[in-house]
């Protein structure tokens, strides 16, 4: 009987403990696991969650509405849609239930999906009823960019692959950023699971890689648009070079080499100081300036202006524009001289270039390039607001008036390699690039900033895969693009003297 009542007494025990674990496991899970397990990705209640609430609205600098959440009468509730297509795919991203965010959908999910409108009391029976019925709004935000001029940068880049990016230098506001080829977010953000699928496989099928942003995710070969660097470090590093006469040459031996030779674009003769070399894009100068500043001045120069750094842009995965360790040239003065004309393994992408051009326009300051503008709540009262600060110093003030004066000559000299970027009435600073890729092709670049002494706006522009012919260069093909992209900013915002600020 004893040893009866002890197993009795051994079991109750047991469930005792059982009961104490079960309570200490279930007050584990709700309070210190509850938010982590309602994140989980595999938890997919907490997705469906998300589509049954409305999320807050992408609206772009003059009012254009690029994301919005609308009833859908199904499963789901709201539907998430994109008015304006793939205008702004790359820049919004997407909403999708099987395949997650991108874009500023991603980076301000947070913001997306919060309300801000204060609680009010009902004070009748019809507000009664309105607060047990109506959806409470989430907040909106209001982007850097404007829709007329990512616009422009579609029509003008005209089906060709590449990239526009325009930033207000003095706050680093982006004002337009769109490459060909983008993709519409729409089909990915439907709730037919079979059209989500086939959108998905058809963008990792398609060329150009669409989903991968030209602008701010690809690479590319910058050429002669990072003279601007090369020329900053001969003015920081070896100012003396700037005075140096070069001899007038249609080739270079590049040493270390079997007598390699470097030929100028088209095999023309080019020399002189470096504001004539900058003026007509020399590339056997510009290699011999490299050499005279060293792999270390230039190196450091690059890093200076952003370059193997990850711009602190507002969007995820951002690339890094590449230039190699110094320590890499101790025995390759060859891919020196060709690093400082921007080819061997020296790689950009366009925002890199826009914001090196921005870093002249202001006085040798990087601010940190962003697309927030502000956040509104339900109705229409500013919550949040985007406040400007420097990323980098590249240079120096004195250093980036004397750059601005060689980016002018390139733009008005009879010579210029840029003159198709004049705008009557506005003085416009620039660089052109025509970059080799080791294949039949070319890749077409111009950089600028305007108007001086006053710059409100800088530009880069990326077009790919062009031939690799004469007629066909960054001051060609390129330029105009700029000279568009600039003019109606801002010629079209009631003349040149708009006020500061995004």
């Amino acid at each position: 009987m004893n040893s009866i009542n002890a197993r009795v007494r051994a079991v109750g025990a047991g469930v005792v403990v059982l009961f104490i674990a079960l309570f200490a496991q279930l007050n584990y899970l709700q309070v210190f696991r509850a938010s982590s397990l309602n994140h989980n990705p595999l938890n997919t209640r907490y997705v469906v969650e998300e589509y049954e609430s409305p999320r807050g609205a992408i609206i772009s600098a003059d009012g254009a509405t690029l994301a919005e959440s609308v009833p859908s009468k199904d499963q789901y509730k709201y539907q998430r849609l994109y008015p304006l297509g793939a205008l702004f795919g790359q820049v919004t991203g997407y909403f999708s239930f099987t395949y997650g965010t991108d874009g500023l959908e991603d980076e301000y999910n947070s913001i997306l999906t919060k309300s801000s409108t204060p609680l009010r009391l009902p004070t009748n029976l019809s507000q009664l009823k309105q607060l047990f019925t109506t959806q409470p709004a989430d907040d909106d935000l209001h982007i850097t960019a404007l829709a007329s001029l990512q616009r422009l940068a579609a029509e003008q880049l005209a089906g060709r692959y590449g990239a526009v990016v325009a930033l207000d230098p003095r706050t680093g506001a982006v004002l337009a950023m769109y490459s060909n080829p983008s993709y519409d977010p729409n089909p990915l953000a439907s709730h037919v699971q079979t059209r989500v699928e086939a959108a998905w496989q058809a963008l990792q099928r398609a060329p150009g890689a669409p989903l991968v942003a030209a602008a701010y995710r690809q690479r590319f070969f910058p050429g002669s648009t990072f003279k601007i660097v090369t020329a900053s470090a001969v003015l920081d590093h070896r100012p003396r070079l700037a005075r140096r006469f070069y001899p007038y040459s249609s080739g270079f031996v590049l040493p270390g080499t079997a007598g390699q030779v470097l030929h100028n674009f088209a095999g023309e003769s080019c020399g002189g100081a470096m504001l004539q070399l900058f003026t007509v894009s020399c590339d056997t100068g510009f290699a011999q300036l490299g050499l005279g500043v060293g792999a270390k001045g230039l190196a450091s120069e690059a890093s200076s202006f952003g370059w193997d750094k990850v711009p602190p842009l507002d969007l995820p995965g951002v690339a890094p524009s590449y230039f190699p360790p110094a320590s890499s040239f101790h025995y390759d003065q060859a891919g020196l001289a060709k690093s400082a004309i921007g080819q061997e393994s020296v790689q950009a992408t366009p925002l890199t270039m826009a914001l090196d051009a921005a870093a002249i326009a202001n006085g040798g300051v990087i601010m940190t390039p962003h697309l927030l503008a502000n956040v509104t709540d339900s109705q229409g009262t500013v919550v949040a607001r985007y406040h400007p600060k420097p990323w980098l110093v590249a240079t120096s003030p004195a250093t980036a008036t004397k750059m601005t004066d060689l980016m002018l000559s390139v733009v008005n000299s009879p010579n210029g390699t840029g003159v198709a970027a004049r705008i009557p009435g506005i003085q416009v600073a620039g660089k052109t690039g025509t970059a080799q890729t080791g294949g039949p092709t070319i890749e077409t670049w111009f950089v600028a900033f305007a108007p001086v002494p006053d710059p409100q706006i800088a530009v880069a522009v990326l077009v790919e895969n062009q031939p690799n012919g004469t007629e066909y260069q960054g001051g060609t093909v390129a330029a105009p693009i700029a000279k568009a992209i600039i003019q109606q900013y801002l010629l079209g915002r009631a003349g040149i003297s708009a006020p500061h600020g995004p």
